[in-house]
């Protein structure tokens, strides 16, 4: 029995860009559904049904950075930003958010295309992060990308599980941010230091939760950061 096409969600108020898209999506085997609204675009998300989606920044309504925000309160819905801006900072706060990747118009839809399929196949069940043996007070499901601390079940994104998980799995290693961006993001090369560094503040809040007295994630200053072992 063959296996369902994955389903795209794109959410662009301009007919001509999506219309590109869909035909390179649909070429690629992908199936689509099209809105041209962010409120609208939000409420097909959060139903469920789509594995990925496509958010343009400028939308009429809600920008995407507000529809992707709303979207990771309840979803780790991979996204793929599409915008008109390429500054720095728009990058940034994309990422920042919980964005997958982020592609600059113009653009070409057979590289979107691409970038969604990349996207998803990185993402699937085993292959985001290597399985890892229990280390200490952390145990790793990569099944279920779910990791206890002192046996409290720790609330993770996605990109925070991928960190965390590769951190206890080499405990005292070092790894410079470079090495960490190749390892748990979808598109590294896209990506910046400084998402590392947002994404290590709120594992290390979350560690504190649970433990106030540990930090068992360790700065190295010029060079990265290392999981120590707390006993």
């Amino acid at each position: 029995m063959s296996l369902q096409p994955r389903h795209i969600l794109i959410v662009e108020d301009e007919q001509a860009i999506a219309d590109t898209l869909i035909y390179a999506l649909r070429t690629e085997g992908f199936t689509t559904t099209h809105c041209l609204l962010g409120q609208e675009g939000l409420a097909q998300a959060v139903a469920g049904g789509v594995d990925l989606m496509i958010l343009d920044i400028g939308l009429p309504d809600l920008s995407g950075f507000e529809v992707c925000r709303e979207l990771r309160r309840t979803s780790e819905l991979p996204v793929l930003f599409l915008t008109a801006r390429g500054d720095e900072i728009d990058r940034i706060v994309g990422l920042e958010i919980g964005a997958d990747d982020y592609v600059v118009k113009p653009f070409s839809p057979r590289e979107v295309a691409v970038r969604v399929r990349r996207i998803l196949r990185r993402l699937a069940p085993g292959e985001s992060v290597q399985p890892v043996a229990q280390g200490g007070p952390f145990e790793v499901d990569p099944q279920q990308c779910s990791i206890r601390y002192f046996g409290s079940v720790l609330a993770l994104t996605r990109y925070e599980y991928a960190l965390l998980a590769t951190l206890v799995g080499a405990p005292g290693r070092v790894f410079s941010r470079a090495q960490l961006m190749q390892r748990v993001w979808t598109h590294p090369e896209h990506s910046l230091e400084r998402t590392v560094d947002t994404h290590i503040k709120t594992l290390r809040a979350k560690l504190r939760a649970v433990r106030p007295d540990l930090d068992p994630i360790c700065t190295h200053r010029g060079l990265g950061y290392a999981l120590e072992m707390p006993t």
